[in-house]
C-alpha cells in the first residue's frame, strides 16, 4: 500500500512527490527540506500523542522496535516536559 498513489493504487513517480514538497515548502515559506525529513516528523509527532514504540514501529515498516527506537531516540522538548510532568503528578499521588 502506498501513501501517496494514483487513482488505480499505483506510485506516484518519485519527481512528482519531490515537485509538490518543493512547491509547498516555498508557498510557506520554509527553507529546502528534504521529504524524508516528513517521516521523522510524523514519527516525533506520533510520540507526543502518546503512541507505544511498538505501534510506531509497526507503522513505519521496522523489523525491530529497537531500531525504531535507535532511529528516533532524540525526544522532543514536548515529550521530555510531558515526561517531568508525569512524573511530577505521579510523585504527588504517593504522598
Amino acid at each position: 500500500m502506498f501513501i501517496f498513489a494514483r487513482d488505480d493504487g499505483s506510485p506516484l513517480p518519485r519527481s512528482t512527490l519531490y515537485n509538490i514538497f518543493k512547491s509547498a515548502l516555498e508557498h510557506v515559506g520554509i527553507e529546502k527540506l528534504p521529504i524524508h525529513s516528513t517521516r521523522h516528523t510524523h514519527t516525533v509527532m506520533l510520540m507526543e500523542a502518546g503512541w507505544d514504540m511498538k505501534s510506531i514501529s509497526e507503522r513505519l515498516g521496522h523489523e525491530s522496535i529497537m531500531t525504531t527506537m535507535n532511529i528516533y531516540a532524540h525526544l522532543s522538548e514536548n515529550i521530555k516536559q510531558k515526561s517531568i510532568e508525569s512524573f511530577d503528578k505521579y510523585m504527588e499521588q504517593q504522598k
